[in-house]
């Protein structure tokens, strides 16, 4: 039995064997069951461009700086901009249909109370927000109890799925055990969650190959596998893809064409 189902039955017990792959090997009861939907694989076909969700985050980013980055987006047809969400109303005027419009909540830390993310969720949705990138509760995880962390992913996917947005939970690699990173994206994906995804880009380290290897084995095909986090240059980005992740989160565009 491999570390990633040995873990998986500790945490759930004996269930069925999981139809929807991932090497977990048993059926997590996911509440949103992917056993029927298409892989989230990518493929050299696709490109760089087409799954990159092209990003500023930094506290001291102007509108016009957004602007600019709306343009680039809009012009190389990226999947996603990604902004803090006081930019929402700039994405919403700036983005073509198919850029989808992104922001971040429990953000960078993923430290605040599940009332309180609740309330973001709530709030940045009903601004038109369709994707929503969602640090997992970081002190519940390093307090040794993964599942408060579960229960906030849980809720906010049942309200980003009523509205039918995407999530996307940030686990932060850099500061997680192998266990815990699989703890982690096991209860992402039980939670109904659409991505894991690496990093927040203000941890001590962004993704690393390995762990969007070890994150693409525990969650299987079928669900998405995010990479982020010091991704600077068009050969970074293709081997991320090529380990695994199927979306990449970057700040400089014109470097990745």
């Amino acid at each position: 039995m491999n570390k990633i189902e040995k873990i998986a039955r500790d945490l759930f017990g004996d269930a069925p064997a999981a139809r929807c792959g991932g090497e977990h090997g048993i059926c997590l009861n996911c509440a949103k069951c992917r056993a029927d939907l298409p892989d989230q694989l990518w493929s050299s076909s696709m490109g760089v461009i087409s799954v990159l969700d092209a990003t500023n985050l930094k506290a001291d980013a102007s509108t016009t700086d957004i602007n600019n980055l709306c343009e680039l987006a809009n012009a190389h047809h990226c999947a996603a901009v990604c902004v803090n969400s006081w930019f929402s109303h700039v994405l919403r005027l700036r983005l073509v249909h198919s850029v989808k419009n992104c922001t971040v909540i429990n953000f960078p830390l993923g430290a605040s109370s599940l009332e309180a993310v609740e309330a973001e969720v709530t709030s940045i949705l009903e601004h038109g927000i369709e994707e929503v990138d969602m640090v997992q509760s970081l002190s519940a995880v390093k307090s040794g109890l993964p599942k408060l962390s579960y229960d906030m992913i849980h809720s906010v996917a049942s309200i980003c799925y009523k509205r039918d947005a995407v999530l996307k939970v940030i686990v932060e690699t850099c500061v997680l055990s192998e266990e815990e990173l699989i703890i982690s994206c096991l209860y992402a994906k039980k939670a109904g969650a659409d991505f894991v995804k690496t990093s927040t880009g203000f941890g001590s380290a962004g993704a690393k190959l390995e762990d969007v290897e070890l994150m693409r084995r525990c969650v299987g095909p079928k669900m998405g596998v995010k990479a982020s986090g010091g991704i600077r240059d068009r050969e970074t980005a293709l081997a991320m893809l090529e380990a695994g992740a199927n979306r990449i989160g970057a700040s400089n565009v014109l470097a990745l064409l």
